[in-house]
């Protein structure tokens, strides 16, 4: 089953295109990484996916088939927004209660639960509540629905380190408790590069990258040396980024074989996924989409580093 499947998939404001050409299909059982500057196009892929937006061209489902916006897709899926729906003015408990009359399935025990576990009184009004607070209970809201399902849009934006850290490994016991299926969005790698086992780019609106994070990173790989022009089969090896340090040239490569030998006075080194993200943003033209055909690529490819 897909979490989100989607074909010529976009999204038009008035004159700007927010997303263009979106063909993805993200399977379930995974901690996806939706990644990207701002204005990518992140916040409209999830908006899409939720059924708070209608594609301008295009189509997308989710859960499998499921058009998003139904009552079959809203009752299976957990959404938190960069700036979730709290009213100020009521009390915690208040929120957990009109949360219970909006849900279609809903876990009061377990939501009471869990705000005692995490300190946050029921009697106290949302506004009074630290803005780690108020991410655990947009956070338990959306787990007491018991979806199959969390889509989170930048909710840790407004957090501090100690508040980011709590956030995260609250998520993460929910995940191994319940089994549940993640897309997070974030334009910070560091936060999700210890979570994430499958990583979606998107840059200038368009799908960039794709795919299990261990996979892309097998793929990929540090190529450090001296600079200056070396000749790199491109049949096996393609560059994706050049930086210059000083007097020593750093490149992100694609690899066809794990066995390829470094050229003469190279290291071939590990990427991480920061890595390989952070390469990929710089150049927007850069994709591996379904990727670059290295087989068909001519031998004996001349790279200044």
């Amino acid at each position: 089953m897909n979490l989100i499947e989607s074909s010529g998939l976009a999204k038009r404001y008035l004159r700007t295109w927010a997303l263009r050409e979106c063909t993805l299909a993200i399977p379930a059982g995974h901690v996806v990484a939706l990644v990207g500057p701002n204005g990518a196009g992140k916040t409209t892929l999830l908006n899409l996916a939720a059924g708070l937006l209608r594609p301008s061209a295009g189509r997308i489902s989710v859960l499998g088939g499921e058009t998003p916006g139904s009552d079959a897709a809203r009752r299976r899926i957990g959404f938190v927004a960069q700036d979730a729906p709290l009213y100020g003015h009521l009390r915690a408990g208040e929120m957990l209660n009109l949360a219970r009359n909006l849900n279609l399935t809903w876990d009061e025990k377990r939501a009471r639960s869990r705000l005692a576990d995490l300190g946050i009184p029921l009697a106290r009004k949302v506004r009074q509540l630290s803005g780690g607070q108020r991410a655990q209970l947009a956070l338990t809201i959306a787990l007491a629905k018991e979806p199959d399902v969390l889509i989170l849009d930048e909710p840790l934006a407004s957090l501090d380190p100690l508040a980011r850290h709590d956030f995260m490994g609250s998520l993460m016991a929910a995940v191994a408790e319940d089994g549940l299926s993640v897309i997070f969005s974030s334009h910070v790698v560091a936060e999700l590069e210890r979570i994430a086992d499958y990583l979606v780019v998107l840059n200038e609106g368009r799908l960039q990258l794709a795919g299990d994070v261990e996979v892309l990173l097998s793929e990929h790989r540090i190529l450090t040396g001296p600079g200056g022009e070396m000749v790199l089969d491109s049949s096996r090896i393609a560059v994706v980024q050049a930086t210059r340090a000083g007097a020593q040239a750093h490149l992100l490569v694609r690899t066809s074989a794990r066995d390829d030998a470094a050229p003469a006075g190279w290291l071939f080194s590990p990427a991480t996924l920061e890595d390989l993200v952070l390469a990929y943003l710089r150049d927007p033209k850069a994709s591996v989409l379904p990727g670059p055909d290295l087989t068909a690529a001519a031998e004996g490819q001349a790279v200044r580093a």
